[in-house]
């Protein structure tokens, strides 16, 4: 059976896009050439800051909705706990 990840993007003008795919890297691909969603054609993708696996698309659906049901600032939190401090986003590295 396939796995299933649910992710969330770093976008243009430090906006986040969450989704799912059974291929994270293949995906961010096709939004960053143009073949994605229709946000990320509005809003480049710079870089995938998180994904968590699921054991099917139910499951990787039902977590979709609730992230996307999260505040940008509470999704950046859910990013940064996962990442531990070492790691920052491109919108972060560009903060004083």
């Amino acid at each position: 059976m396939k796995r299933w990840y649910l992710y969330i993007l770093e976008c243009e003008g430090e906006r986040l896009y969450t989704g799912i795919s059974t291929d994270v890297e293949s995906r961010f691909a096709a939004h960053v050439k143009g073949t994605g969603a229709k946000f990320t054609r509005a809003f480049k993708p710079l870089a995938i800051l998180y994904r968590e696996e699921h054991s099917d698309r139910a499951s990787a659906s039902a977590a979709e909705a609730r992230i996307k049901a999260l505040s940008a600032a509470e999704k950046r939190a859910l990013v940064a706990a996962a990442q531990g401090p070492a790691r920052k986003s491109p919108a972060q590295r560009k903060r004083p």
